[in-house]
């Protein structure tokens, strides 16, 4: 089973579609059946069955595509290493950087970097911190940046502290919280266990969460037109709002933050690429997302 076959097993996982599958690969459909076909004689298994449209692979077909996910890192490993095993850094920069990091201040940082090591790919995964966090513990990137109190017992820097608050259209009491609608952000589960934490140090019944988003640019607008109360860094505070608001303690008098990260591993800096990215990403004024 060569690259090409490892490719053709994990796109059809993946899509579970053969024609999207042979779309990724730039082959026809004939094509990449006829290949499926020759790997199903030589392993001497079915890899897949087929019912109707869909697909579905065979216990033997998920053997395959395991070993064959498994190939493919490998491999991806090995380009990696020998293209820096000079001093110039060449190669494929793999980062999975957080939603709002990659709107705000990644474009700048990449163009600047491109033009200092030109002969640098870089490939990029934006998500919510929690997507990025899995892609790093996975091995599938070489460099996270992430917004949260994650626990990594790796390489880390700090790049920025922010503070939360609560903010609502009109005044409110903190103790009638328990009876006001809440527009929750869903997708930071550390920043929601720091956000329970608060709450439980003050009310015994749950909130009242009347929304999930998944974004805190809509908690805000939520607010605005006065749909309830939400929680959010500071960074998403803008004066025009003209919002109320109210910066979130715990009763020990120690303020609730929002930590934001640069997470990698120390073997990944044995990369020429990876080494000089971080050196020049920490040297990086990221302290302002706006």
């Amino acid at each position: 089973m060569n690259e090409k076959d490892c490719l053709m097993l994990t796109y059809i996982y993946e899509a579970q579609n053969l024609t999207r599958a042979a779309e990724l690969l730039h082959i026809t459909p004939p094509a990449l059946t006829y290949r499926l076909q020759q790997l199903e004689k030589e392993f001497g298994v079915h890899i897949i069955s087929k019912n109707g449209r869909s697909i579905e692979f065979t216990p033997e077909g998920r053997y395959l595509v395991q070993f064959a996910k498994k190939t493919l890192a490998e491999l991806r490993k090995a380009r990696d290493y020998v293209l820096n095993m000079g001093s110039e850094p060449q190669g494929t920069l793999r980062l999975g950087v957080s939603r709002v990091i990659a709107h705000y201040k990644l474009p700048p940082i990449l163009k600047e970097f491109l033009k200092l090591y030109p002969k640098v790919e870089i490939n990029v995964n934006t998500g919510i911190s929690d997507e990025i966090y899995d892609l790093l513990r996975n091995e599938d990137i070489h460099v996270g940046i992430v917004r949260g109190n994650y626990t990594w017992s790796e390489k880390k820097y700090l790049v920025k502290e922010e503070n939360v608050y609560l903010i609502s259209k009109e005044n409110i009491q903190l103790a009638d919280l328990p009876k006001i609608p809440r527009i929750n952000y869903k997708n930071n589960i550390d920043f929601n266990d720091d956000i329970n934490k608060w709450w439980y140090e003050r009310f015994a019944e749950p909130p009242l969460i009347s929304m999930q988003v998944d974004s805190f640019e809509i908690c805000r607008e939520m607010v605005k037109n006065e749909l309830g109360y939400a929680i959010i860094p500071d960074c998403f505070l803008r004066a025009e709002d003209q919002l109320q608001t109210k910066e979130l303690v715990y009763k020990s008098g120690e303020a609730i933050t929002l930590k934001t990260w640069i997470m990698y591993r120390e073997s990944a800096t044995q990369l020429a690429v990876v080494d000089k990215f971080i050196e020049y990403i920490t040297s990086f004024n990221m302290m302002d997302y706006s």
